[in-house]
């Protein structure tokens, strides 16, 4: 009947509600797994960074499987491995078998002699065989155990999650963030990003106030990850401008936040090796030849290896070329024709390559030659104190710096010369530090592993040095006399 009302009225969905309708699927589809993305595989504690692509095998935890079933899912979906497959686990409420059955009251006699359970691991193998799913051997367990019954209930939920994270074959599907990517790192490789704890780059990401439209200079050899969180903080507005060692930047840990194409236009590099050129204002970015190592002349003394690597690098199409030139004697009219078109290929892509270099060079050169940045930000394995005292020229007066090491001997140091030199206030030498807690009915209580250090953090403000004030010294010297006329002239009336 009311259905016949509206239609007698002419009800019918607007065009606005269909709009909205379509925007909504829209916003759905941001939020769906899509091919070419990268994506954070995660069962139990433990990630891996992927990329996916149809028909490529991915390992994870010693098995593997296709990513193709994951595109068009949601992220957080978790999926059962199934013959080399992702199938997506049914959103159902499994009762635990432990509520089910009685428990006991004490454990304290119970023995631990390997004998309580019936199943060997031949006969765990042929349920596997016969196609068992995870959840149904985890119960097969439970019933050929001859102790789970005489456990009490949280020995027994303890031991069907241990079997759990044993037999089930789940794997869930995550969007990168800047939280899980440094949890992966720090779990899977700590060297690689200098020990740098997730908790330690939030608090580096607060003291040097990242944030949108701002101009950043980042200096790290953590794999890309703090400049991905950077990045990923600045949500595409701004500039970032990477100082980089040896002959390029370092960019993994970028690649897998999997920025849209707008993150990277904000994105400039500059080698640390021009600092010292930039800043007596003799570095030339008009020169064809911009090679990065030329510039160790300057006093960067952590990159004397790198020129070796370079004329190896260079020498290597020299050698070509001259086994290219031997053996032209012995080759034919139309090989040697092959040979030059190629010699000028080669030419053409280098020479193209080179400007794109020196174009690149010229546009970090000019954001860092106003000296007006917003925020530093050091994580290196490299000493501190020369980078610092270094970079932190090129930051305007009032802002924030914050700098990272594994060890605090070397901020020690730099806090000191700091003191000594001037230029900034605020200087805080700080450690972090965190514990996680067990959150369960009657069992809340810290974990028994926790992370024995998470890195030290220097952070500090810029100020005017003695060369701005000298500028604005004679308009602050005008003003007092004038308040001392005033004041005569009233004492005079």
């Amino acid at each position: 009947m009311l259905r016949k009302r509206r239609l007698a009225r002419g009800w019918l969905p607007s065009q606005k509600t269909r709009f909205l309708m379509a925007e909504n699927e829209d916003d759905d589809s941001q939020h769906r797994v899509k091919e070419g993305d990268y994506v954070v595989l995660k069962r139990g504690d433990i990630y891996k960074a992927v990329q996916v692509l149809k028909k490529k095998k991915t390992i994870f935890e010693k098995q593997w499987f296709i990513l193709d079933n994951a595109v068009g899912e949601l992220y957080g979906t978790t999926f059962e491995v199934v013959t080399g497959t992702l199938q997506p686990r049914k959103p159902k409420h499994i009762e635990s078998s432990a509520d089910a059955k009685e428990a006991g009251t004490d454990n304290r006699h119970i023995l631990d002699d390997g004998k309580s359970q019936k199943l060997t691991r031949d006969d765990i193998e042929t349920l596997k065989e016969q196609g068992l799913k995870g959840q149904e051997i985890v119960q097969q367990l439970i019933e050929n155990s001859t102790t789970f019954r005489d456990k009490t209930e949280f020995a027994q939920e303890k031991y069907i999650k241990k079997k759990k994270k044993k037999y089930e074959n789940s794997v869930m599907v995550l969007r990168p963030s800047c939280r899980i990517l440094a949890m992966m790192y720090h779990g899977r490789e700590p060297g690689k990003i200098c020990h740098l704890r997730y908790d330690t780059l939030a608090l580096m990401l607060t003291l040097g106030n990242i944030h949108a439209g701002s101009k950043v200079l980042v200096f790290e050899t953590c794999a890309g990850l703090v400049l991905g969180a950077v990045m990923e903080r600045m949500g595409g507005y701004g500039s970032v401008v990477q100082m980089y060692p040896g002959g390029g930047p370092v960019r993994a840990g970028v690649e897998s936040f999997g920025f849209p194409s707008h993150f990277h236009e904000t994105l400039h590099d500059f080698p640390i090796c021009h600092v010292n050129a930039l800043l007596a204002g003799t570095l030339d970015t008009e020169a064809k030849d911009v090679n990065p190592v030329a510039g160790q002349a300057n006093g960067d003394v952590s990159e004397a290896p790198a020129p070796e690597k370079a004329e190896g690098k260079e020498g290597s199409p020299n050698a070509e070329e001259e086994s290219m030139e031997t053996n032209t004697s012995t080759a034919s009219p139309g090989e040697r024709e092959e040979r030059d078109k190629l010699r000028e290929i080669r030419g053409q892509e280098k020479k193209v390559k080179m400007e794109e270099k020196r174009k690149k060079l010229a546009a970090a050169a000019a954001l860092l030659q106003g000296r007006n940045a917003d925020g530093l930000v050091i994580a290196s394995r490299f000493h501190p104190c020369p980078v610092v005292l270094g970079l932190i020229k090129f930051l305007a007066p009032s802002r924030p710096f914050v700098v990272y090491s594994q060890y605090k001997e070397p901020l020690i140091e730099c806090y000191t010369k700091l003191r000594e030199q001037g230029g900034a206030v605020g200087l805080r030498l700080t450690d972090s530090w965190i514990r996680h807690y067990q959150v369960l009915p009657n069992r809340t209580h810290p974990m028994l592993l926790m992370s024995g250090g998470g890195g030290y953090l220097l952070s500090g403000t810029t100020v005017a040095t003695e060369t701005h004030a000298a500028k604005i010294g004679p308009m602050s010297r005008e003003e007092p006399p004038a308040k001392k006329l005033k004041l005569t002239e009233a004492t005079e009336g």
